[in-house]
């Protein structure tokens, strides 16, 4: 813990524990408790007051925390990276999820603060273990040792979402206990409900890109927050990686035990292996560091371009070797993505290779979501801006693609164009960076970038690839015939029009409100030069014609046209300069 962070009361353990909680713990374990192989649909879109308690009087002292720590640090002085970090760390866990969002934010935050919000820490003081027991007894309904034969006091880790303690069945097997932490949905619920409304009004008067990405990054939040408060579906994500892994030998997961796993509680094998953060041991183990990296990589390309089912945050903490095979652990977030999105993945990873912007362009629309109306879209903008990403990447062999950065900044580029690309493919450009510095930090020898275009080089064999260029061919062959043929009939009723006069022609020029607007300024300026000027020229009438009323030898009129004419001039003079600064 850094010093000078005080303790977040949320996660101080020896703070007191409410009964009503433990209550609502007790009955929510009574419905899901024995939900054998019943994992729940997707939860719902909006924030339910009534399931995560979130009352106005609530909110108004969780506002009066945040506020407090506000003050504290000063943020409306001088916050600096380090002191926004610590400030994220004591507001709790959603806020530490939202700076890690963020860090990978960089057309939103600078560089300095991205970089320092990747420190957020992770490890928390431990609840007391009465706590645990309290809380492991309320959502089963029973006593401990009915269903554990023992459980270790001493944590194994302690988040600011859950803990977790190894313990062992009454049926002998030794498991991992994943306990969540008493409050933390309600709490994280209430930040995002407050984040909402925060984002929702600032957003009326300030209108920029960067709040309708604030938006966007509240939204991820919810959806991380559904997924990693609800073990159920942590447990979910456990069984469905195991039945992709079923015939993937050195390459799998723990095994959950869905009788005993709850919304609150997930119960999965023990895995006493070793982690990949400690290379050392791995080595003294008997281990090949190049070939755990490339296994790594290689199963990481299957999972996301194969199977569509990908573990999301691949850091070294997660994954663990054990009796030569690889454990990914901690399944709460994972990413899924459809065979149409993947197959645009791997052309859009071809299309730089080959520096081919359109066809880049072309795969990016096929599964991107504009902001706004589409049609507004300028894709002369966005081509151009392509043609930056284009030459930072293209000709370079795949082997020597850095694929987390480039898919970072295709997915910058595309927001500043206003065009958002599905959530998984942040997710996934995310998991790949993650990996790039598990490996860079850790293996250094892996290059994870070849071993992933071999991947999709060899995914298929040589005949299949071939039939399959065979039918593409024929398939725009086809079209392309068909086109020609469409374009020869509206041809032929064009000239007919024509001959009648009853031709019409609707044309946009892209980019052309701009260019409206640009003129219309232009014209106004003008318009008010021209004012400026009969001011000056009439008032000179009036004062050397001398007309009545005159004080002290000057004419009233003329001196109200001069002072008018002077007024608007230092106007107009302003307008100019402040327009021609905020150009540049």
């Amino acid at each position: 813990m850094d010093a000078g962070a005080s303790k977040n009361p949320y996660n101080d353990p020896n703070a007191p524990v409410d009964d009503e909680l433990i209550d609502d713990i007790s009955a929510s374990g009574r419905r899901h408790a024995r939900a054998v192989d019943a994992f729940p649909e997707e939860p719902e879109v909006m924030v339910p007051e009534e399931k995560y308690q979130l009352t106005p009087m609530g909110r108004r002292v969780r506002i009066g925390q945040i506020f407090s720590l506000l003050r504290k640090y000063e943020v409306w002085h001088n916050l600096t990276p380090v002191r926004l970090r610590r400030l994220l760390e004591e507001l709790g866990p959603m806020f530490v999820k939202m700076g890690q969002i963020l860090a990978n934010r960089s057309e939103i935050l600078p560089q300095p603060y991205c970089d320092e919000l990747r420190h957020l820490r992770t490890e928390v003081d431990p609840v007391p273990y009465s706590v645990i027991v309290d809380c492991l007894e309320a959502e089963y309904g029973q006593k401990l040792g009915e269903i554990f034969d023992a459980v270790d006091p001493n944590p194994l880790g302690s988040a600011s979402l859950a803990q977790v303690h190894r313990a062992r069945l009454v049926t002998g097997e030794d498991v991992a206990v994943k306990i969540q932490r008493p409050g933390a949905q309600q709490i994280m619920a209430q930040d995002i409900d407050i984040m909402r409304s925060i984002v929702r009004h600032a957003s009326r008067f300030i209108k920029t890109d960067q709040f309708v990405d604030l938006r966007a990054v509240v939204e991820e939040l919810w959806r991380s927050f559904r997924e990693e408060t609800n073990f159920l579906m942590e447990a979910r994500n456990l069984t469905d990686f195991r039945a992709f892994h079923e015939r993937v030998r050195g390459i799998s997961c723990p095994r959950s035990y869905p009788e005993f796993c709850t919304e609150h509680i997930v119960v999965m094998d023990y895995i006493d292996g070793i982690s990949i953060a400690d290379p050392t041991a791995l080595v003294d183990a008997g281990y090949n560091l190049e070939h755990l990296g490339a296994k790594i990589v290689e199963d990481y390309s299957t999972q996301v371009l194969d199977d569509g089912f990908f573990h999301a945050d691949p850091h070294a903490g997660n994954i663990i070797v054990k009796d030569g095979v690889i454990y990914f652990i901690d399944l709460g977030m994972v990413g899924r993505m459809s065979s149409h999105d993947r197959v645009i993945v791997k052309d859009i990873i071809y299309s730089v290779a080959e520096g081919d912007v359109p066809k880049l362009k072309d795969s990016l629309m096929r599964f991107a979501v504009t902001r706004g109306n589409s049609a507004e879209l300028d894709h002369t903008a966005f081509l151009s801006d392509l043609d930056f990403i284009v030459a930072d990447f293209a000709g370079l062999d795949l082997r020597d693609l850095d694929i987390g950065e480039f898919l970072t900044s295709l997915v910058n580029l595309a927001r500043k164009n206003d065009v958002e690309l599905p959530a998984v493919v942040t997710m996934f450009a995310r998991g790949m960076v993650t990996l790039e510095g598990l490996l860079s930090e850790y293996m250094p020898e892996v290059n994870m970038v070849s071993i992933i275009s071999a991947h999709i080089q060899h995914e298929k064999s040589s005949f299949t690839r071939a039939r399959e260029t065979a039918e593409a061919l024929g398939a725009q062959s086809l079209r392309a015939v068909k086109g020609q043929l469409e374009a020869a009939e509206q041809l032929g009723l064009a000239s007919r029009m024509l001959t009648r006069g009853q031709l019409k022609i609707n044309a946009q020029v892209l980019g052309s409100d701009a260019v409206l607007r640009r003129l219309g300024q232009i014209m106004d300026r003008l318009s008010m030069s021209i004012v400026i000027a009969g001011l000056f020229i009439g008032s000179s009438v009036v004062y050397y014609a001398k007309i009545q009323p005159v004080i002290f030898g000057i004419p009233v009129i003329g001196f109200l046209g001069y002072l008018s004419a002077l007024v608007l001039a230092l106007g107009l003079g302003r307008s100019i300069w402040l327009n021609g600064h905020g150009k540049r």
